[in-house]
């Protein structure tokens, strides 16, 4: 009796309601958000913003015409936006990359980056941040912030023709700034002309295609 109670038993939970899986959400216009606290699968828009509150779990996000917002303490699997920025605040983990093609990518206190960290035109600003990968960008500027380290190189891409053609802003030099007490621990690799400042007591790798020019202070 009591073997065929413990196989009932067995079938029933074999047999049971299937645990839920996190939800995803998708819309073609319209803003996208993830509530504090709670827990969701992927999130994608394509005219429309994505914003994540504190403490909220997600997998990845991504939209076309919009800004990513992901608040304190918030988690994701990757962040994606064609047209718009991504803006984290502290403690925010992203496990996989990050890319932009036209916006700014910026990061606060205690933010760990699994992957790599990528736009084209925009402006990388990184404080107290831990990037697993690598940083790359084309037009924009780079600021490292006190404490940020970065495992992979850091690379300034060739313009492409078809993009120098296009106006003034492809033509500006980027500034690459490695604040203090910060690390690169790859290569510094400038594919065309940049403006190197690296901090005193910051430390960095093989440097190619820039000059270094040694700061205190601050800023540059």
């Amino acid at each position: 009796m009591k073997n065929i109670i413990l196989s009932l038993a067995i079938g029933a939970m074999a047999i049971g309601p299937a645990i839920a899986q996190p939800q995803d959400i998708s819309k073609v216009n319209g803003s996208v958000t993830a509530e504090a606290g709670q827990e969701y699968g992927k999130l994608s828009t394509v005219n429309g913003s994505v914003r994540i509150e504190a403490d909220a779990t997600v997998g990845a996000a991504s939209t076309v015409n919009g800004a990513i917002s992901i608040a304190d303490g918030a988690r994701a699997s990757g962040l994606e936006t064609v047209n718009g920025a991504v803006r984290a605040g502290d403690r925010v983990e992203v496990s996989g990359d990050i890319e932009t093609v036209n916006g700014a990518i910026t990061f606060g206190q205690g933010s760990r980056i699994g992957g790599d960290v990528g736009t084209v035109n925009g402006q990388i600003k990184l404080v107290g941040t831990e990037v697993n990968g690598g940083i790359k960008t084309v037009n924009g500027g780079v600021d490292l912030g006190p404490g940020t380290r970065v495992d992979g190189d850091l690379t300034v891409a060739e313009a492409p023709r078809r993009l120098i053609s296009w106006g003034s802003r492809e033509n500006r030099t980027p500034t690459i700034i490695i604040g203090p007490d910060s690390e690169v621990r790859g290569r510094l690799v400038f594919k065309r002309e940049v403006e190197l400042h690296v901090h005193e007591s910051a430390r960095i790798g093989e440097v190619e295609g820039a000059q270094p020019q040694r700061f205190s202070g601050d800023r540059p």
